[in-house]
């Protein structure tokens, strides 16, 4: 699973580095740094929503206060499903 982020000037405002931050202390605390692979880049043109995350092509915004909640519903919900 590749987990990209948006890492422009908008999404740098809007908190990108505390949900890059984030997302990297869940992955190693949930131990799955080998079906996850998080990436950065510019700008994906959903500035005006929060900060653009997207899980393989799936589009996502976010703010610090619900990157755990997306991080369990989206990633790890995400990771059991490839499993089934």
């Amino acid at each position: 699973m590749i987990v990209t982020i948006c890492i422009g000037s908008s999404c740098h405002l809007k908190g990108s580095r505390e949900i890059v931050h984030t997302l990297e202390s869940l992955i190693k605390e949930y131990k799955v740094e080998e079906q996850v692979q998080l990436t950065g880049s510019f700008c994906m043109g959903e500035c005006v929503k929060g900060v653009c995350v997207k899980v393989d092509d799936k589009s996502y915004s976010l703010n610090p206060s619900n990157t755990k909640e997306f991080f369990m519903q989206e990633v790890l919900g995400g990771l059991e499903d490839e499993c089934h």
